[in-house]
């Protein structure tokens, strides 16, 4: 993952803190339950998970970058920091609750590392629960602000097809000009079932 110096500048802005705090969270989690243990991959410089310590009553993070590893675990509170990658997770199979990640799709470098990290995320998921996050939407000014950058978006259109071929149901993907929002489930039984907000 790279990113350009005014990218990282914004990543610990207090600007940034009021959208996660104030709008991103809110938005993403309004209507998910995380349970009893929630993993968070990707959390960069830590801005949502010190937002996250406030809601789930037990964090683990996932950072593949050390130094940014070595920061948060300074930094945080009762998390658990693990340096490590989010498409070969350092976890057991049905570890969390609930997996969530917000803003860093774009920076896995490819679709097939992405559905990686997909299908790792389902695995280390309980049955019944839940992954949830966000990323941005391509727009003149994200493509300025990640000049540099690694930069792979998320096509809404398609997301909740690879969702579903990770392996889970339920799949609902919103979107703003801006922005997009997924929710999906590990099945608690091997087949396919109707949306549960249809019954």
């Amino acid at each position: 993952m790279a990113m350009n110096r005014v990218h990282q500048w914004y990543c610990r802005s207090g600007r940034w803190r009021r959208t996660v705090e104030e709008r991103l969270l809110p938005w993403v989690l309004g209507r998910v339950d995380l349970g009893g243990r929630t993993l968070e991959i990707g959390p960069g410089y830590g801005v949502t998970t010190q937002v996250l310590e406030r809601r789930a009553a037990s964090l683990t993070a996932l950072e593949i970058d050390p130094s940014l590893a070595r920061r948060l675990r300074a930094r945080t509170g009762s998390t658990e920091i693990v340096a490590g990658d989010g498409t070969t997770m350092p976890f057991d199979e049905a570890a969390f609750s609930s997996v969530v990640c917000f803003t860093m799709l774009h920076h896995v470098p490819s679709p097939e590392l992405q559905d990686r990290l997909f299908a790792e995320a389902h695995r280390v998921l309980e049955p019944g629960g839940v992954f949830a996050g966000s990323d941005s939407r391509p727009s003149p000014m994200f493509r300025a602000a990640h000049l540099g950058d690694t930069m792979v978006p998320i096509d809404p259109a398609t997301l909740a097809a690879r969702l579903q071929a990770a392996g889970f149901t339920d799949v609902r993907v919103d979107t703003t000009p801006r922005a997009l929002r997924f929710a999906a489930y590990r099945a608690t039984h091997p087949h396919p079932r109707r949306d549960r907000r249809e019954r």
